[in-house]
């Protein structure tokens, strides 16, 4: 898009909501609830079972209405079809960030819609070989265990969405494991009851040329050499998905096993293409299609739906208002499931590896803070461990609570009213005269309490968000994930940064090769120094 381009707090309602800001920032959440008891009707939204409950954000309908103003202002919704037509919004590498097509929301380019459609089928048809047993390896074995190698979103993607959505307990398909770091320690624990002869790794790789990635892939190659033995092929113990697919043959992967990767797919954004190969493996063609689906659903959602109801919009807006005029720099994800452990580790990727830029689509720095930082892990587990920090620490967090509701057993319910409750508790807070009078109903002394109440006293006001899901399935699971995709775009566009580059990263890989080549002489004394020192701790006790 050629437009003349307005960094976002030259827009007019940039003013307008300092303004609210500075009304709003003493004001008490529970206070808002006080004034209109209806704030949870009028501040949930649905969409397909889901449900995204804002209405314990610092928030207040004149607010959202401002926040509205400044999407108008900024011109999202002509940013939102100019995405969905395929316009070239990663304008620093001039290309198009069409993922959505990948589930069937929008055209993918027509010089490619042919490859993307054989490749596809190429991979159901390779995950259902798999998955029914017929696949074998080089001795005429089975594929019994298939481990995913691949670092950032080729190992991010498809290692939560597996996590979230294989069963518990025994599987009749091939196990999926995965191994993402350059430390030897992962890939040894992930192969260290496997049978070599049973084994299939994929290369994740859109480049084929990530050093972490084909560090593993050789050390891969090397395992099953020495445990196939003489005569054996590891070729047919490979498979690779790439955008580079000469690379990957040139490696000694069979050209039918490599699975083409399209240039407009960025890697955080690409477990819905090939890389989610993995998932396919363990749920199988069916599951995948209802993860695409629940994408698909929430895509349609985001292009049609008006403004006041349109879910990534309005998370989008309320994340930028606690970051930029609340001056909440975190956000900690919280999600009330084993299932979803890396959920936060995803969403970290995929939020500030977007967004976690300063310079506008002018050339210019950005004169208003970008991307949170985003943090947290599963609730049950953080309460125990981070959530004190919320309740009593200097800083306000913003939270988003993940809450699927799941089966009717007692643990689950269990599970659901604990996020309930720390939403509330959290919102609300404890007095010091509630603190004070809780002691004193417990009989201590009037000295004794007004020495332990401080302690027990919590400011609250902590604003949350919380998204209710039926269930922990894959409709949903995709839903929830192109929730955080769009709401990752909202705020990239009103901000005037490019949510799909990612230049940044590149400094320090280049640093890594510089290091690796020996040229101490050329960095800081502090680096020179470690490095000199790590040499010396390799280096035997006596010295030879």
């Amino acid at each position: 898009m050629t437009e003349p381009f307005t960094p976002p707090h030259r827009l007019p309602a940039w003013s307008v909501l300092e303004n609210r800001a500075n009304r709003l920032r003493s004001t008490r959440v529970a206070e808002l609830f006080e004034r209109d008891p209806s704030r949870f009707t009028t501040l949930s939204f649905g969409h397909r079972g889901l449900l995204l409950d804002l209405s314990k954000q610092s928030i207040d309908a004149p607010t959202l209405a401002a926040l509205v103003d400044l999407a108008g202002q900024a011109r999202l919704f002509d940013g939102i079809e100019a995405l969905f037509a395929g316009e070239h919004l990663n304008f620093t590498e001039d290309r198009a960030a069409l993922h959505m097509a990948l589930r069937g929301a929008c055209p993918a380019p027509p010089q490619d819609a042919a490859t993307l459609a054989h490749s596809q089928q190429r991979m159901r048809a390779f995950a259902a070989a798999l998955r029914s047993g017929t696949m074998t390896g080089a001795s005429g074995k089975p594929i019994r265990l298939v481990v995913n190698l691949g670092i950032g979103g080729s190992d991010l993607g498809p290692r939560m969405t597996v996590q979230a959505l294989l069963p518990a307990g025994p599987q009749a398909t091939p196990e999926v494991r995965f191994v993402a770091n350059i430390d030897r320690r992962e890939f040894d624990e992930a192969l260290a009851d496997a049978d070599p002869a049973g084994t299939l790794f994929i290369v994740s790789s859109k480049s084929f040329a990530t050093a972490e990635t084909l560090a593993n892939a050789q050390a891969a190659r090397s395992w099953l050499q020495a445990g196939l033995g003489a005569g054996c092929d590891p070729a047919l113990h490979f498979a690779a998905v790439s955008n580079a697919t000469d690379i990957a043959v040139a490696f000694g992967i069979a050209a039918e096993r490599v699975f083409p990767l399209p240039e407009w797919v960025g890697g955080r954004y690409s477990v819905w293409s090939t890389i989610g190969l993995p998932l396919m493996i363990a749920i199988g063609e069916s599951g995948f299609d209802a993860f695409l689906a629940g994408a698909r659903a929430m895509d349609e959602h985001f292009r049609n739906a008006p403004p006041g109801e349109n879910l990534p919009v309005l998370m989008g807006l309320t994340g930028l208002w606690n970051t930029d005029f609340l001056g909440i720099e975190s956000l900690a994800l919280l999600p009330y499931a084993h299932g979803l452990r890396s959920f936060a580790a995803w969403l970290q990727q995929l939020e500030m590896e977007s967004n976690g830029k300063r310079c506008l689509r002018d050339g210019s720095a950005s004169g208003v803070h970008t991307s949170p930082i985003v943090w947290g892990g599963v609730g049950t587990v953080g309460q125990h461990a981070f959530h004190q920090l919320f309740y009593q620490g200097t800083r306000r967090v913003a939270l988003d609570f993940i809450v699927p509701v799941g089966a009717d057993d007692a643990c689950q319910r269990s599970l659901v009213e604990n996020a309930f409750a720390q939403a509330a508790a959290l919102m609300a807070g404890r007095s010091l005269d509630t603190a004070l009078a809780s002691l004193r109903a417990k009989g201590l002394a009037e000295s004794e309490a007004a020495r332990l109440a401080p302690h027990l006293a919590c400011p609250g006001n902590q604003p949350s968000t919380t998204v209710l899901l039926p269930a922990l399935d894959a409709f949903s699971l995709g839903q929830l994930m192109a929730l955080y995709e769009h709401k990752v775009f909202v705020q990239g566009w009103i901000w005037g940064i490019n949510s799909f580059d990612q230049y940044g990263v590149e400094l320090g890989k280049e640093m890594a090769r510089s290091l690796s080549a020996g040229a101490r002489e050329n960095h800081d004394a502090s680096t020179a120094g470690l490095m000199a020192a790590a040499e010396a701790m390799r280096r035997p006790p006596d010295g030879s």
